[in-house]
Order: C-alpha cells, then structure tokens, then sequence
C-alpha cells in the first residue's frame, strides 16, 4: 500500500456532523502498514472556562463552508508532509460535558512527523473553520469570543453601562462581530 497521503474519512462523509464523534473511525481513516505511528488529537468540552462554569455547550457552523475549508486544510497538509495521511471530524449541535467537539489523527512512518501533522491539522481547524461555540451554565448562555461591533476591544467598559439598539446587551450571532474568525476549544 502507498503511503501518499490521502483525505479521510471519504469526500461523501461529512466532517462537520451533529452525530457523536468516534475517535476509531478518525484512527482506522490515517492507519495503514507503512504507519509507524499514529498520533491524535480530541478536544472535548470541559465544565469551566475563564472562571466561569460551563453546563453545555452548543456549536453552530455555516456547513458547506466548514466542509470546504476542511477540504483545504487536509490538501494543505498533505502537500506539505508528502506520506502523511491525516483526518479529522467536528461535532455541531449541543454537546454535554465529556464529549467530544473534534477529533483529529495524523499517521507518519515516524512518531515525529505524526506529531506535528496532527498539531499543525488541529491548529488549522481552530483558526480557520466557521464554526462558532455558545457556552451555557449557571449564568446563561454565552458566545465564545464575540464582542460588540460598537465596542472597541482596546477600550475597556462595561457594556451594563450602556445600552445598544434593542435595549439590552445581546450575545446572539449577527448582533456582534467575531474577534478572530476562528473558536476556540481551549
């Protein structure tokens, strides 16, 4: 079997799904005989973050895009790391604490080459994928990474202070613009 690299799972299965995320399926995509090592890579969500207790957490994605840019990444990589065979999947949907949000593996001959695959994929994926992530807990619900288009985020305030055009400070999509383009699983 040739070790030139190849997409996985098959361009008919989607990576951006709502349905659990299997870390075999990732695993068995990367593995083949010329593998000397495989290397993963699963975000899960946790129950906290910057101090702030997280109960559920929600992601929403613009689906063909992601699906697109996923496509990109992989052949990115592929060109630059010739016999390394790389796949990954992320979750849309509500996810409970303990899940997995992304999965990522990389195969190489050498656990080095793997290694760095695996990082550069994951890397790539939270910068570049318009997925976008709401935390839920004891406080409500919270865009991860949003900031009022209004407020300048080199300008400190408390947003209580004022009010924009609906009356209220809103953490809904469309109502603010998202600071890096990417999110975060931190």
């Amino acid at each position: 079997m040739s070790t030139q690299a190849t997409s996985a799972p098959p361009e008919n299965v989607p990576r951006i799904r709502s349905e659990r995320l299997s870390l075999d399926e990732v695993v068995n995509a990367v593995r083949h005989p010329s593998a000397g090592a495989i290397a993963t890579f699963e975000g899960t969500v946790r129950n906290e973050n910057e101090g702030r207790a997280v109960t559920l957490l929600e992601y929403e994605a613009y689906g063909p895009m992601a699906e697109l840019e996923v496509t990109k990444i992989l052949n990115e990589l592929h060109a630059e790391m010739p016999g390394v065979r790389i796949a990954a999947l992320h979750r849309i949907g509500s996810l409970s604490v303990g899940d997995a949000a992304v999965i990522c593996a990389a195969s190489a001959p050498h656990r080095t080459e793997a290694f760095v695959a695996c990082r550069a994929l994951i890397d790539r994926i939270k910068a570049r994928l318009p997925i976008w992530k709401r935390e839920h807990g004891p406080d409500g619900p919270y865009w991860v990474g949003w900031e009022d288009a209004r407020c300048s985020p080199d300008e400190p305030h408390d947003h209580k202070a004022h009010t924009h055009e609906s009356g209220s400070h809103s953490h809904e999509p469309g109502s603010h613009s998202h600071r890096d383009r990417g999110h975060h699983h931190k």
